[in-house]
């Protein structure tokens, strides 16, 4: 076995061919046909994301056998192996099947960890992010780069959806938007590609899941940008549900200001014990 210690051309090569592949599966659904049911959690699944989630991880371990997947709709296999496919077939079930086209695939590679590899695929904006490590995030093979700005009272700041966020998170949320000049809500996983090509300034959001949010590190690193959890930290695996991306690193830090002041509990609600 050969030890990983970054992404590599042909991982690149590879995670493009997934974001390819999903891509094709969603052009071939029918608004009729979705196959929509509700999970224990109540959030929405549809057939698409099943078959979409259940082909990429197929092709995972027949590509790469000794690395682990973290999948939305089929859970973990060998989650601490050195390397890591982190996948969310459909990123955005409700608006996809709502027809809204703000939903995406995301494909995240984290090696240590580490998520170093990035893909955001909008098949309805015929839109695709790719981020990695040491390298430009590009748009569509086109390079980005975040905008700066100069006080975050200036911002432009997405959140995608409140309800995610627990009673003791919405105020950052509220006092974000006090703080910022124009709010855009929805958006989903587009927010943090937005943001990644100098669309927005801030984006902000909470009770996410890792394979909501591991894409979104490298490319919007990528790009010139920030992202790290409500704390500071940067982004891991093991990072709980609270995320804070902006394109300047000064509107950064003022956001961060703004959240400490509020003494929200640092673990998140989906990681705590019980």
């Amino acid at each position: 076995m050969t030890r990983i210690s970054a992404v590599e051309d042909h991982h690149i090569a590879f995670a493009l061919s997934l974001a390819d592949t999903a891509r094709s599966l969603l052009h071939g659904q029918t608004h009729d046909a979705l196959g929509i049911s509700v999970k224990p959690d109540r959030s929405l699944v549809t057939q698409a994301d099943l078959m979409i989630e259940h082909e990429l991880r197929a092709r995972i371990a027949a590509h790469y056998p000794d690395h682990g997947i973290i999948g939305e709709e089929e859970g973990s296999h060998a989650p601490t192996a050195r390397a890591v496919w982190v996948i969310d077939p459909i990123d955005g079930t409700a608006p996809f099947i709502a027809g809204i086209p703000v939903y995406g695939t995301l494909i995240a590679l984290a090696i240590d960890g580490v998520p170093r590899l990035g893909i955001i695929d909008s098949a309805a904006n015929d839109a695709r992010w790719l981020g990695v490590e040491g390298r430009q995030t590009t748009l569509n093979g086109r390079p980005v780069q975040v905008r700066s700005c100069a006080d975050i009272s200036r911002a432009l700041m997405t959140n995608s959806n409140q309800d995610y966020m627990s009673a003791a998170e919405l105020p950052a949320l509220e006092a974000l938007r006090r703080a910022t000049a124009t709010r855009v809500y929805g958006g989903a996983c587009i927010n943090y590609g937005r943001l990644a090509e100098g669309r927005t300034d801030l984006a902000m959001d909470a009770g996410q899941k890792i394979f909501d949010f591991a894409a979104f590190r490298p490319i919007v690193e990528g790009a010139g940008g920030v992202i790290t959890d409500w704390a500071g930290a940067p982004l891991t695996l093991a990072s709980g549900g609270r995320i804070l991306g902006a394109g300047d690193p000064g509107v950064h830090r003022q956001a961060l200001g703004i959240i400490e002041k509020l003494g929200i509990s640092d673990t998140p609600p989906e990681l705590r014990a019980g």
